[in-house]
């Protein structure tokens, strides 16, 4: 197993990037609160309305908005687990996620490349992604596998299944995975159980999380809610993914910014622990800022990793294991 050493830990030597103080990080959790409590989100999916609403939220089925008294979403932080360990094929793969403790896995998605034998500018394959997980399985500092591209060769309806065929049979690395929609789900979960050898040992040891994206601001649509619920179902880890455009779908500053993620997060937090307690969830993260005169994502600025290492700190705040772009 590996545990790689924390960083920011107070002692004699070391480096860390504290962009946020225990009172500015409590400032934005009140601010966060007051969102979801005032003017609450947009939630897409029927059955993850009824599961908020027995929760004891506050629900106008007209409108599909749904609003959160603080004490729901604060039960919700107390009953997400403080550690995950995502586990490989092997146990010498699995990687300890928790407090202040950094690993590294690579960007995804690429949806272009440059092939490097001829040299053409193209869609990414599934041949493509099978030799991506190829390379990243034997980068001993990378210690976990994000789908790298797409299987742009296959038809869209099973893309996601022809992902994860590619990406699991080939690292023995655990895997950060979209499932897309519900359709494909089961399959990509068949997939998983017949290389560890059956449902039950999966629930023992999950080699893959299923990763998902709110849509900014301020709204879950239905696929992400369904992934939410299948991943808690099959006893999968969910890490969800702000990507929030600081100066396009949220505030331009980027406190304003950390607050509208912070809900859609706190939300997606709400849903996987009323649904299942006791689900592990990663706090993610690839907001960046909009570049105001191209009308582009700023992911190389320096705001990015300014905004990375603020949700770094959020997550630390609640307790969560985190998952953040490196800009």
């Amino acid at each position: 197993m590996i545990r790689r050493l924390k960083a920011g830990k107070q002692r004699n030597s070391g480096f860390s990037l504290n962009v946020m103080t225990d009172d500015e990080a409590h400032e934005i959790h009140l601010a966060t609160l007051e969102v979801l409590r005032d003017t609450g989100v947009f939630v897409e999916s029927e059955e993850a309305i009824e599961i908020f609403d027995g929760a004891g939220c506050i629900v106008d089925p007209k409108s599909k908005t749904v609003k959160f008294p603080a004490w729901v979403v604060e039960d919700a932080i107390r009953s997400a687990p403080a550690t995950f360990v995502a586990c490989g094929r092997r146990p010498e793969d699995d990687v300890v996620l928790q407090d202040n403790r950094v690993t590294f896995t690579n960007f995804g998605e690429g949806i272009m490349f440059v092939d490097p034998y001829t040299g053409e500018h193209r869609d990414t394959t599934k041949a493509d992604l099978e030799k991506a997980a190829l390379i990243i399985d034997s980068l001993e500092y990378v210690e976990t596998y994000e789908r790298a591209m797409c299987s742009h060769d296959k038809p869209p309806a099973v893309q996601a299944i022809h992902n994860a065929e590619a990406s699991l049979t080939h690292t023995t690395k655990h895997h950060w995975l979209c499932p897309v929609d519900r359709n494909q789900i089961p399959k990509i979960i068949d997939m998983c159980a017949a290389i560890v050898g059956g449902r039950e040992q999966l629930r023992r040891r999950p080699l893959l999380t299923f990763s998902t994206c709110p849509i900014s601001p301020l709204k879950l649509p239905k696929h992400h809610c369904d992934i939410i619920m299948d991943a808690a179902v099959n006893g999968l880890a969910v890490v969800v993914i702000g990507m929030a455009l600081s100066g396009g779908s949220s505030p331009v500053h980027l406190a304003g910014t950390l607050v509208i993620q912070n809900c859609e997060l706190l939300s997606s937090l709400v849903l996987s622990q009323s649904f299942q307690k006791g689900t592990p969830f990663v706090y993610g993260s690839s907001t960046c800022p909009m570049d105001l005169r191209m009308a582009t994502a700023t992911v190389g600025s320096p705001e990015t990793g300014m905004i990375s290492a603020a949700v770094a700190r959020l997550a630390r705040y609640y307790s969560l294991p985190c998952f953040v772009a490196g800009g």
